[in-house]
Order: C-alpha cells, then sequence, then structure tokens
C-alpha cells in the first residue's frame, strides 16, 4: 500500500509513486521466472544433474529381493545406492559403502555370496566392478575366492582379476597373481600361483 502522508511536494509523491510500480515489476518477473522453472521437463532436470555430476536417486539401507515364477533367485544389501542412469554413454549404479550379493539356486544351500567395499554396475553393459575386501563364497562346495579388485561380468557370470588372491577349497590353499573363473568358482584359472595342499587329520 502506498502512504503518501509524508510526501511534501507533487513530486515526492511521483517518485513513490514510481518506485511502488518498480518492485510490482521485480516482483511480477520474478513470479514468470519461477512459474517456467517449475514447468521444466525431467530430461532439463536430468541435464542439470549430469553437469554438477548428481546422481538421479538414492537408496540408503536397501535390502532388495528378486523373485523368479515366485521363487527366490537372489537378495541384494547395500547400505547405500546411488543411480546415475543420466550418464547418457555411461549409465551405472554406485555403492560407495560396500555391496553384498547372494544368488540362490535350486535349495538355499546351493547359494553364491558376493561381498566388496565398493561396486560400480554399468546397467548397458551388466558388468560390475567391485573393489576393497572382495570376497566370494560357494556355499555348496566351501569354496572361497577373497582378493581385493574383480571384474563380473553378469551376462556370462565370468569373473576375473588383476589383482593378488586366495582361493581357499576343502583341500587347497591356493595364492596367486591373476584369476579367472566361472561365478560359482569353478574352472578357474590362475596366471602365477603358489598352493598349499590341507591335510584332514583322521
Amino acid at each position: 500500500m502506498l502512504d503518501w502522508r509524508n510526501c511534501k511536494s507533487s513530486s515526492e509523491i511521483r517518485m513513490l509513486l514510481n518506485r511502488h510500480i518498480t518492485y510490482k515489476n521485480i516482483a511480477a518477473i520474478g513470479l514468470v521466472a519461477m512459474f517456467f522453472s517449475c514447468t521444466n521437463n525431467s530430461t532439463e532436470i536430468q541435464g542439470l544433474l549430469l553437469d554438477k555430476n548428481h546422481p538421479v536417486g538414492i537408496a540408503v539401507e536397501l535390502n532388495h529381493v528378486y523373485r523368479d515364477s515366485g521363487r527366490i533367485t537372489s537378495k541384494l544389501i547395500t547400505p547405500k545406492l546411488m543411480d546415475f542412469s543420466n550418464r547418457r554413454a555411461h549409465p551405472y549404479n554406485e555403492f560407495p559403502n560396500g555391496i553384498t550379493l547372494i544368488s540362490y539356486g535350486d535349495s538355499s544351500r546351493d547359494s553364491i555370496t558376493i561381498k566388496g567395499d565398493f561396486c560400480l554396475t554399468y546397467t548397458k553393459t551388466s558388468i560390475s566392478r567391485l573393489k576393497g575386501n572382495v570376497v566370494i563364497i560357494n556355499h555348496a562346495d566351501a569354496s572361497k575366492l577373497e582378493t581385493t579388485q574383480l571384474i563380473w561380468d553378469q551376462n556370462t557370470d565370468y569373473l576375473f582379476s588383476e589383482d593378488k588372491f586366495t582361493l581357499t577349497t576343502p583341500e587347497d590353499v591356493i595364492h596367486g597373481v591373476g584369476f579367472e573363473s566361472k561365478k560359482d568358482l569353478s574352472k578357474f584359472i590362475a596366471k602365477r600361483q603358489t598352493s598349499q595342499h590341507l591335510i584332514k587329520e583322521q
């Protein structure tokens, strides 16, 4: 509301009126800008997140169960998942605080557990890269692989590492550098290895 009671001349009244009109124009421009910014489509918002290298979604304390025909086939457990599906060339999911993936065969005993302190999964290629305290356990035959870094191709269920590894089975402990195998640790190839045979006490 205009208050010209303290104005002493018509020029002061005109100045007050012009100032009021200016304020109203600034407010109108601000409202229009805010309206148009609110009508941005999702592509523009994703583009902004892309420029700022932000994920489009974050999930915390995730415990996701996958089913096929009512049967549980796998579980994904992670403290944090960051969704970078807005990366046009190479969309991916990041698990910065670690990941545990359990896949089940025909029975709960026939399962494989994969763990790592950090994981990137590229959604176009289904290739995952795990780093830090990587452990794979085949619960059916009690074999375990430990290494510091691992690449896992989920399309073929094949995994490999160029780092040092330890493979423990009921009969042997194998140390080496460079490892390839199926996800269940069968048919493995070790580039450089030393073996320690375990003798069971009678």
